[in-house]
């Protein structure tokens, strides 16, 4: 197979993981991304790593402006796709890449090609397949590992803000590090003023610094890959935000990431992996409630049912 990394410079090496970078890949001609190869995808895919959701709409009388979660079972991978293009419905296989053969095999040459041109391979790297509808929105959030957002079909809007105290404090990495704070940061409208955006079309993609925060608009029904991958500045980062947030709810002590120097960071890191370890940092035990079914006899493919907590 051709180099899956396309259009990469010596330019591109320099500002990796440093700066916002784009650059062309090959993943279009894999022909895993297809209608019928989707399909058959969603078939086979384990159903506890498939997501399948919509956003209330703002008349909506129970669910206005709100994440909802959907039974997709008995539905065949046709229906559910053609759910999302209809324009209400984006799902998500979660390792899509990485949990069927013919899938991992380009992930690897993915990532084999990046580390070719980098000098390393980014290590840990995951990979789920977005297919979401043209008016799909993921709202502002940041990322607690590494990205790169592969597109693959359709267009895409992405707005990429600032990595800074400003649009992400400390304070709101530390909540989510401790699941106080739900995927959505604090958002306000005029972060649109320092945004940077840009349009994606088939076969581009884009990288940005570790949690800078973004959001999405798509522009026509989408499908991409997201991959995700650990570092040692990233396990670092995560593990301090967990020490920080530990020592202020527990014991009153201020202390600041963006403020202290490597040796505290370091230090601080050994402290939040021991507390993780030891099983002391809160886990996720939100309820996932499923509210609507996908039925291809009711418009935009969204029926609503009395809601129930997720089982499959």
């Amino acid at each position: 197979m051709d180099n899956l990394v396309r259009d990469w410079s010596q330019k591109h090496t320099e500002r990796f993981e440093k700066e916002i970078v784009t650059f062309k890949h090959g993943l279009n001609e894999t022909g895993l991304f297809t209608d019928e190869a989707l399909i058959e995808l969603l078939e086979k895919h384990p159903h506890e790593m498939i997501d399948v959701c919509t956003m209330g709409d703002p008349e909506h009388p129970i669910y206005p402006n709100r994440f909802r979660t959907g039974d997709f079972r008995n539905v065949p991978g046709e229906v559910i796709l053609e759910a999302a293009k209809a324009g209400k419905v984006w799902i998500n296989l979660r390792k899509g890449m990485n949990l069927h053969s013919e899938y991992k095999e380009v992930l690897d040459q993915m990532y084999g090609d990046l580390g070719s041109q980098i000098s390393r391979k980014p290590y840990n790297a995951n990979g789920g397949i977005l297919i979401s509808s043209p008016i799909a929105q993921v709202p502002y959030h940041f990322d607690k590992t590494h990205i790169i957002l592969w597109h693959v079909r359709g267009k895409k809007r992405i707005y990429i803000y600032p990595e800074n105290e400003t649009f992400i404090p400390d304070r709101a990495y530390e909540a989510k590090m401790l699941k106080y704070l739900d995927d959505d940061l604090p958002y306000k409208a005029e972060f649109e003023r320092e945004a940077q955006c840009f349009d994606l079309e088939d076969g581009q993609a884009i990288t940005w610094p570790l949690n800078s925060p973004h959001r999405v608009d798509n522009r026509e029904f989408c499908v991409s890959v997201t991959t995700e991958y650990s570092t040692h500045q990233s396990k670092v980062k995560n593990a301090c935000m967990v020490a920080n947030a530990t020592l202020r709810h527990n014991f009153g002590i201020e202390s600041s990431y963006r403020q202290s120097g490597p040796v505290q960071r370091q230090l601080k890191s050994i402290f939040g992996y021991g507390l993780k370890k030891a099983g002391l940092v809160p886990t996720d035990d939100t309820q996932d409630l499923v509210t609507f079914k996908i039925d291809a006899n009711v418009q935009n493919y969204i029926l609503d049912t009395e809601p129930y907590q997720r089982n499959f």
